[in-house]
């Protein structure tokens, strides 16, 4: 049975196993080299409380995971976020990204963020369509914005609203206070 709870870390090493083969071997990923459970472990400490890294658990097994980061580093991109999901094989077409992307979604919008943006490394046919299933629409793409394994990849972007934008903002709740929600 699948679960969906925050990531610890002492998820890294399986994080990192899956992520491994999305950037050794597809263009779904623009690193060229894959980091191991230090490293993601590091990343998912940048956090620092804020965005949250969620996993989806079958038994013991993690097999997959999903997290949301800063869109960029200005003061005034603190109410959107880039989100990313990453399944194991053996975890794909089964129905396991979108109930990991939905609590993900649905814990951005009780945070209180007002936008989620999904870039994609074009063609992903599958990742559309899961972008797409919770929520997201196209926005754009960028053509030729990575190089990698000897050909020009596009990016698209896909945004998901998640609350409507007030002014002034209210304040974005930390996911350490929030946890993981699903609606």
């Amino acid at each position: 049975m699948i679960a969906i709870r925050a990531a610890e870390p002492g998820d890294a090493a399986a994080i990192a196993a899956i992520y491994a083969p999305f950037v050794l071997s597809g263009t779904v990923s623009f690193e060229s080299e894959a980091p191991d459970a230090r490293a993601m472990r590091t990343r998912m400490a940048a956090s620092d409380g804020l965005y949250p890294w969620l996993v989806a658990t079958d038994g013991d097994a993690v097999v997959g995971y999903a997290y949301a980061g800063r869109f960029r580093d200005r003061p005034a991109y603190h109410w959107t976020v880039e989100t990313s999901i990453y399944l194991a094989g053996d975890a794909q077409q089964r129905g396991v990204g979108r109930l990991l992307y939905e609590a993900l979604v649905d814990t951005l919008r009780a945070q209180g963020f007002v936008h989620a943006i999904g870039a994609i490394a074009l063609p992903n046919d599958a990742s559309i369509k899961l972008h797409e299933q919770v929520g997201f629409r196209r926005a754009g793409v960028i053509r030729e914005a990575g190089f990698k394994f000897g050909r020009w990849i596009d990016v698209g972007f896909w945004q998901c609203e998640l609350a409507q934008a007030a002014t002034p903002p209210p304040p974005v709740r930390p996911f350490r206070d929030v946890g993981v929600v699903r609606d």
